[in-house]
């Protein structure tokens, strides 16, 4: 029976045999109770208590409900679940799963940072922060890449891409970007790939104003990341990977002044696609010839009017044929340092269509473009958020190898492995996560909560006495409002063990500024 305080909805003569009463009575339950393996992830890397490490918090401490470690996590597991927005925080406050990932009591814990007070941490932050973060997030990648290759590679390969985010407010410089047709920033995100792995392992993340040249901030990012790079990894050799934005003669001379391998696409013009002419007449002969689209491979030197002196430069001669539509010439240019024959190193430059993807991730996933704040620094911190919940997802799929969420995406991710119903119990000992005894991806749940335990054992973020959280894929005891209340003493011996995953969680962190290493090189430049 429905009362004011518990909703109820019945569903009759609607195709169901009885009538169906659906009631929001379970207290302490969650839709993402398995948002505990992100958790889990997070204390192998400690990446949020470094990140709150960066941050300066100036309120005075009597008057503070909030700890700033509290309010990023609050961000960042949020951002990873799929709440993006500061004001889902009014719908989460009582969750007891996102109480738990931020270290509160899930039953007794106070609620969790409103919409306002959220919005004032994120417009606190100033430009120092944004920065430390930014190596943070970057040494946290490439030490755990170091740590699983045990700082072995052949090859690094550093991709840097710009994308569009459209804003639709008054935000600090966001400009109208002939390009992309809207009023937008333009981000640039880094990804790294080791070997022929087919992994890309997202580093950076930096915001810039709508009208930033492609180039703008290029040669900044990847001179540390290369320091960063080599100090992990120093037997690698290191290849760059860009696209025909990113094209000058600076950014040419840096990177042979690095010393790194290149492959960088180049805006078509007169001069080069008189170069090209003789191979594109043989790619229509071939074309016409065959009825297909047709590829020929090429290579010339060439020296823009700005160059020292002359480059390589591939050329791809290519006829595009569509039914019904006619043959479209489509050359395309390439600089670069390799030795290798035109065509091998084409395909080179091409393995870095797969950034798209990531950018797609970040995109779509996590929304890395709900940059709404007022202020530009603040947008900047909620991409770095963004990036900070998207490294805990490429480690959640990596530890997924061996299930069917190898591959997945972000989405995937989310939908199979977190968006989980529980319900949270909890003793002077332990809490227990109540999950459903039926689901179609609960082995690869169990298996990815399971492996997790050789990652947990060499955590450093452990305090000496941990509350465990226990993970119990048992049929749960009665309801709390039917059941005694010897029930609730007694349920911790009574669960069976092998159907447990304990996973135990530290206590509360303060902020500590003495644990980062400050640099006086900026992955940021500042706008303007």
């Amino acid at each position: 029976m429905a009362t004011p305080c518990i909703a109820q909805v019945t569903f009759q003569g609607e195709g169901f045999a009885k009538p169906v009463v659906a009631r929001f009575d379970m207290p302490h339950a969650s839709s993402d109770g398995g948002a505990i393996l992100l958790k889990s992830v997070d204390t192998h890397l400690g990446l949020t208590k470094r990140l709150a490490g960066c941050l300066v918090d100036e309120r005075q401490p009597g008057k503070i409900q909030h700890q700033t470690i509290e309010l990023l996590r609050q961000r960042v597991f949020g951002l990873a679940c799929g709440y993006a927005d500061c004001n889902d925080a009014a719908r989460l406050g009582d969750d007891a799963i996102h109480k738990l990932l931020v270290e509160r009591d899930p039953i007794a814990g106070p609620a969790l940072a409103s919409q306002p007070t959220l919005s004032r941490f994120e417009n606190a932050v100033e430009w120092p922060a944004l920065r430390d973060m930014a190596h943070v997030l970057a040494d946290t990648v490439i030490e755990q890449q170091r740590r699983r290759l045990t700082g072995r590679a052949a090859r690094i390969t550093l991709d840097l891409d710009p994308t569009d985010d459209p804003t639709h407010g008054q935000q600090e410089l966001t400009f109208f970007n002939g390009h992309y047709d809207t009023w937008c920033y333009l981000p640039v995100v880094a990804t790294v790939t080791f070997d022929d792995e087919p992994e890309q392992f997202a580093v950076a993340a930096v915001l810039r104003p709508g009208n930033a040249p492609a180039s703008r901030g290029a040669r900044g990012i990847l001179r540390r990341l290369l320091a960063k790079l080599r100090a992990a990894f120093p037997t690698a050799a290191f290849r760059v990977r860009l696209d025909g934005g990113f094209a000058s003669a600076k950014l040419f001379a840096f990177l042979e002044r690095e010393q790194v391998e290149y492959v960088v696409a180049m805006a078509s013009n007169a001069r080069l696609e008189k170069r090209a002419r003789r191979l594109m007449g043989k790619a229509r002969v071939r074309s016409r010839q065959t009825g297909q689209t047709a590829h020929l491979y090429g290579e010339t030197r060439y020296a823009a009017r700005k160059w020292r002196r002359k480059r390589r430069v591939i050329i791809k001669a290519e006829v595009v044929r569509h039914p019904g539509r006619a043959p479209k010439n489509n050359p395309r240019f390439v600089v670069t340092n390799l030795a290798d024959p035109p065509q091998t190193v084409y395909e080179v430059y091409c393995g870095r269509g797969d950034v798209e993807n990531r950018l797609k991730e970040l995109h779509y996933g996590l929304e890395m473009d709900r940059t709404s704040c007022a202020r530009f620094l603040a947008n900047q911190f909620r991409v770095l958020l963004t990036l900070a919940a998207y490294i805990l997802f490429q480690e959640l799929r990596r530890r997924a190898a061996t299930t069917t969420c190898a591959d997945a995406q972000v989405t995937t991710l989310r939908e199979r492995l977190l968006k989980l119903a529980v319900w949270v119990e909890r003793s002077v000992r332990r809490i227990v996560l109540h999950l459903p005894t039926a689901g179609p991806w609960l082995p690869e749940w169990h298996r990815i909560a399971r492996g997790r335990r050789d990652h947990v054992a060499g955590a450093s973020d452990h305090l000496a006495r941990p509350t465990p959280v226990a993970v119990s894929l048992a049929a749960p005891p009665q309801h709390p409002a039917h059941a005694p209340e010897a029930r609730h003493s007694r349920v911790w011996e009574e669960s069976p063990a092998r159907n447990h995953v304990s996973i135990p969680e530290p206590g509360p962190y303060g902020p500590s500024r003495a644990q980062r290493t400050s640099s006086p090189c900026t992955f940021m430049h500042r706008a303007g």
